[in-house]
């Protein structure tokens, strides 16, 4: 017994020692809590998230502040109570700090109707996140939370009780949780820490049971290329003056480098802490060696089989059984174990030693001391490890629109598209919208159709544009059809716009018929006759004419042949003054180079015959 407690004291001592190592940076994940009225209130303020319920990452929840007349603190349950609006806006109640755990006082009021919880601090302070209570099968309350919670300060929870006890009118609030998870692209980084012990209680099976249940949404982003995940294992050191004790031989490898736990709390019987540690390493050597070979969601497959097949409580907790969990995935035996190293050298084991690097905090991540923890974007999740609520946090860390399609099932979000299709434009002939669903909203965008890309402001209008665009809907112009004609104000000759063809007057969008005859534009001559057609005219000579659209005239029939042999002479000249213009021009061309050249070697060169210089250089040069 003595040797157990001189075991757990120096135990506390090597957690203490990591944990002061580690514990120097805690991150507080906020929300915002927008004040909507009364207006003397208004404002903007920040909320710590609970590690406990639901909170709504991406989404946004309007409601009435209540705040109940007696149990302030809500450790007692609201008996014969239920918060309800005049309105019927959802109720957020807000409740007093101190006397009970922050989880309780969330189960009290979401069993009373709150659809969220602020508690108001006690005291000036920054704020903290509210924590769930040790694990236990007396809190089996904190796994039914599904409202969410948040800590406010005490100057902004005096100001909202104050403006309730006026009761001139409802204090309305807006909770927002739309920037809580940074969302700058298409794809989401998530890590997990968790552990492979199972014999560690409720923590232990929240871990797996997660892990079992999150598996089919992780391996479908995955395999998508949506998310990139990580696991990873905390490990603790043994002090110095330890390392040889048979506590920490037992507990530890790599000569006190990286421990565990005894998993049983029983140092005389069953595993050790240092069984745990191998355990932990082999499960990252195998995400290691299947994200090398572009497999990274079999860890998901290996850490269930393994739970399944090699059960503490089975007694099975060992390398025989996790070798054929491997061979069973197709994952190489040797490749995992060079990953593993020698446990039993005393050197630094890389897997390990990088672990323990990543604990401590950077960025706007807060240092990793509990498990099992769960890191999105850099940013610690708050909220129950529950499928659901896991996948609603992931998803709002995509860049808007760029949502894989299992965040936009009706378990996980609303679409807003279908109510008054979001106030966007739409056609309904042909069934085209600019509303789009995204698991934060919706947005507003014209949309390509077929190849064709629209243009607009997407909530009033949107036109189709470019290429092709007057294939759908005739690009949105004007088109009509008449007595086997059809005539149209798109044309593919223009990228955009709407423009009447000829014969027809409007803006595109609407086209009449021009009246010709009646408006004087055409057969105009004085033996004429004009017959408006639909768009177009036909104009007749009288008696033996013939008309002459071009010149808008009237000539003979008899005078045609005559007019066609007046027309060859005109050409014929025309042509015989051309051959002749080109032949004059290439001798004058001829003529000058010939000089120029002359002119150019005289420069350089004596010449025997002056008197030839205005000579051509050839003999046949000779106009």
């Amino acid at each position: 017994m003595a040797s157990l407690q001189g075991w757990l004291a120096t135990f506390l001592i090597v957690s203490a020692a990591a944990m002061s190592s580690v514990a120097g940076r805690f991150i507080v994940e906020k929300s915002s809590v927008r004040v909507l009225s009364p207006e003397h209130i208004r404002g903007h303020h920040d909320a710590a998230i609970a590690n406990f319920g639901v909170p709504d990452y991406g989404g946004t929840m309007s409601g009435v502040v209540m705040y109940p007349d007696k149990g302030t603190t809500g450790c007692d349950p609201f008996t014969n109570r239920s918060f309800k609006s005049k309105n019927r806006r959802p109720v957020i109640l807000l409740l007093d700090r101190g006397e009970c755990y922050f989880a309780l006082k969330a189960w009290n009021g979401q069993k009373a109707g709150a659809a969220a919880v602020l508690v108001a601090d006690d005291i000036d302070e920054p704020l903290l996140t509210m924590d769930t209570p040790e694990a236990s099968r007396d809190f089996e309350y904190v796994e039914k939370l599904t409202i969410p919670s948040a800590l406010i300060s005490r100057a902004f929870g005096e100001a909202l009780k104050k403006a309730l006890a006026k009761g001139n009118e409802e204090v309305v609030v807006k909770l927002d949780w739309r920037e809580s998870m940074p969302h700058p692209d298409n794809r989401v980084e998530y890590e997990f820490w968790t552990n492979s012990n199972d014999e560690c209680g409720p923590r232990c099976e929240e871990q797996m049971n997660f892990v079992k249940n999150f598996k089919g949404h992780a391996q479908l982003l995955e395999k998508g290329g949506f998310t990139q995940f990580t696991p990873h294992y905390i490990t603790w050191y043994c002090p110095e003056p330890f390392i040889f004790s048979r506590q920490c031989k037992s507990q530890c490898i790599n000569n006190g480098r990286y421990c565990a736990p005894d998993p049983e709390q029983d140092f005389g019987e069953g595993y050790d802490g240092k069984d745990v540690v191998i355990e932990n390493l082999r499960q990252l050597c195998v995400h290691r060696v299947a994200n090398e070979s572009g497999r990274s969601w079999v860890w998901w497959d290996y850490v269930t089989d393994y739970h399944i097949r090699c059960s503490m409580k089975e007694k099975k907790y060992s390398r025989d059984c996790a070798d054929k969990v491997v061979e069973s995935l197709g994952l190489s035996l040797d490749k995992i174990s060079k990953c593993m190293g020698n446990p039993e050298a005393d050197v630094e084991n890389e897997v390990l030693k990088r672990e323990q690097e990543v604990q401590v905090g950077r960025g706007s991540r807060g240092d990793v001391t509990i498990l099992p923890t769960l890191v999105i974007n850099n940013v610690q999740y708050r909220g129950i490890l529950e499928r659901t609520a896991v996948l609603k946090a992931i998803c709002a860390g995509f860049k808007e629109s760029t949502e894989p399609p299992v965040c936009l099932s009706g378990d996980i979000e609303t679409n807003q598209c279908l109510e008054s299709n979001g106030g966007c434009w739409q056609d309904l002939g042909l069934n085209i919208t600019a509303c789009k669903d995204t698991f934060r909203g919706r947005i507003c965008k014209c949309p390509t159709v077929n190849g064709v890309r629209y243009d607009g402001d997407g909530y009033s209008s949107c036109e189709a544009v470019g290429p092709g665009r007057c294939t759908i809907n005739n690009g949105g112009c004007w088109s009509e059809t008449k007595n086997g004609q059809t005539f149209s104000a798109c044309s593919e000759l223009e990228l955009s716009g709407c423009r009447c063809p000829f014969g027809f007057h409007g803006d595109g969008h609407k086209c009449e018929d021009v009246n010709e005859c009646k408006e004087k534009l055409a057969c105009t001559c004085r033996d004429c006759s004009c017959t408006n057609t639909w768009g177009g005219y036909d104009c007749k000579c009288k008696g033996n004419l013939l008309y002459i659209k071009a010149e808008d005239t009237c000539i003979a029939k008899n005078t045609s042949r005559l007019g066609w042999f007046l027309t060859s002479l005109v050409l014929a000249c025309v042509v015989g003054a051309g051959v002749g213009g080109y032949i004059f021009y290439k001798y004058r061309l001829r003529s000058y180079m010939d000089s120029e050249i002359m002119a150019i070697m005289s420069q350089y060169m004596p010449l025997d015959n002056q008197h030839n210089e205005n000579q051509p250089l050839r003999p046949d040069s000779t106009a």
